[in-house]
């Protein structure tokens, strides 16, 4: 039986006392103290070999742990974890798979390793929960793009505009901007679209430069993308996890860069955007990529981009209409309203498959569909083109109100999606 809790050094060395004694009964004291025969012997043999000292507990750590990881590999492990806090067990087991580190422990050891050595946040880890996630079939089928919230800086404040390949999820920009204007976007973009050619579709949410509003969703931005054939979608409004690529690759720049920097200027801060983009593209395991990283699954499209807008064009059999002040469109003595930004641009009608529908096209895009069945009781037009009404500001609110009778905006659906 083993010692009492109570002071087991004070029992030891009375143990030892009493049976130092002659003629002591060892066997005897052993059924007093409540322990067994070999225990004591234990005792009594240490306290001859090394005195008092002998009977304090020992350490239970075995001599020999031929499973333990190697100091080298425990090393290489910090030391990998030190130039990037935010990675964890599976992504540090990979990145070290693919510097061809030796020995490289699983997922879980390292994990250990890390909470030996006090690297982990364990309230940070138990948010990460596993999700299903959706990807479209090929790179560039979708980019997803959006502005990180600007932050302060030395001199001014930084507005973080982030392009990501929605298949690979490749960072194809990543550029720290002074504004949020339509001009830096178009600059921006200017520069990735001659890199990586064209996508077919982009993403992005219902703000400016690219979103007006819910109803008017078009700007002079999103024209420029439509005219380079690029076709335009909008997230639903107030969720966010649309673009749910982009905003987790937002929490990644947090994590891994934002909360450790601090920059003098824009340039300073382009420097390390640039740094760390070749970083999450090149070397950084991609959870959702099964730890692959995004440049594995990237290629670039085979649509360059053109230095000069091609000419808006339509089929000859087509009606063609130019968009008058406030997305006028006159047609068959009716006025309907599209969005302003159309203003002074042609648009083509194509009926649809349904009597008395006609579809609105802006290049090859469809904007808008028309429902010329639906009554207008205000807003035709004289064989001239002039408006038939009261006049004046009345006038202009009313068909405000009434010219959107027959006008449906075409919902924007994405290509379709492939869980992974």
């Amino acid at each position: 039986m083993p010692w009492t809790v109570c002071d087991a050094m004070s029992q030891r060395r009375e143990f030892v006392a009493l049976a130092g004694a002659e003629e002591a009964n060892v066997s005897e004291l052993c059924r007093r103290f409540g322990i067994s025969r070999r225990v004591a012997y234990k005792w009594l043999g240490r306290y001859e070999a090394e005195g008092e000292s002998g009977l304090a507990d020992r350490s239970r750590r075995p001599r020999r742990s031929p499973g333990q990881t190697p100091e080298a590999v425990e090393s290489s492990v910090l030391e990998l974890r030190a130039a990037h806090p935010a990675w964890g067990g599976r992504k540090l087991r990979r990145r070290l798979q693919d510097l061809g580190a030796e020995a490289v422990p699983a997922a879980s050891t390292i994990t250990a390793i890390l909470r030996r050595h006090g690297r982990l946040d364990e309230g940070e880890a138990s948010k990460h929960q596993a999700f299903t996630r959706f990807q479209h079939a090929e790179p560039n089928d979708l980019w997803q793009m959006d502005f990180k919230g600007h932050f302060a800086i030395a001199q001014g404040r930084c507005h973080p505009l982030t392009v990501l390949d929605d298949h690979s999820r490749y960072a194809l920009g990543l550029a720290a901007c002074a504004d949020e204007r339509t001009a830096t976007v178009q600059a921006q973009l200017t520069a990735i679209f001659r890199r990586y050619g064209l996508p077919w579709r982009m993403l992005m949410d219902n703000g400016a430069p690219w979103g007006n509003s819910l109803e008017d969703r078009y700007t002079p931005l999103t024209l420029w993308l439509l005219r380079l054939g690029v076709a335009v979608s909008h997230g639903k409004p107030y969720h966010p996890q649309t673009q749910g690529k982009d905003e987790r690759f937002h929490r990644t720049l947090a994590a891994e860069v934002l909360r450790y920097e601090r920059f003098r200027d824009l340039a300073h801060a382009q420097q390390r955007f640039d740094a760390w983009r070749e970083v999450y593209n090149l070397q950084r395991p991609h959870e959702a990529l099964g730890l692959a990283v995004p440049a594995s699954r990237y290629t670039v499209s085979p649509q360059a981009f053109p230095e000069v807008l091609p000419a808006i064009e339509y089929a000859p059999d087509l009606p063609v209409r130019k968009v008058q002040d406030r997305g006028e469109l006159r047609y068959q003595r009716r006025v309907f309203k599209l969005p302003k930004a159309f203003k002074g641009y042609p648009v083509a009608l194509r009926p649809t498959a349904r009597d008395g529908e006609l579809e609105v096209l802006f290049c090859r895009h469809v904007i808008a569909r028309l429902d010329l069945r639906v009554p207008e009781p205000y807003g035709l037009a004289d064989p001239n083109g002039r408006r038939q009404g009261k006049g004046g500001r009345q006038e202009e609110r009313e068909l405000d109100e009434l010219t959107t009778l027959g006008v449906t905006h075409v919902s924007e659906h994405l290509l379709p999606l492939t869980p992974v």
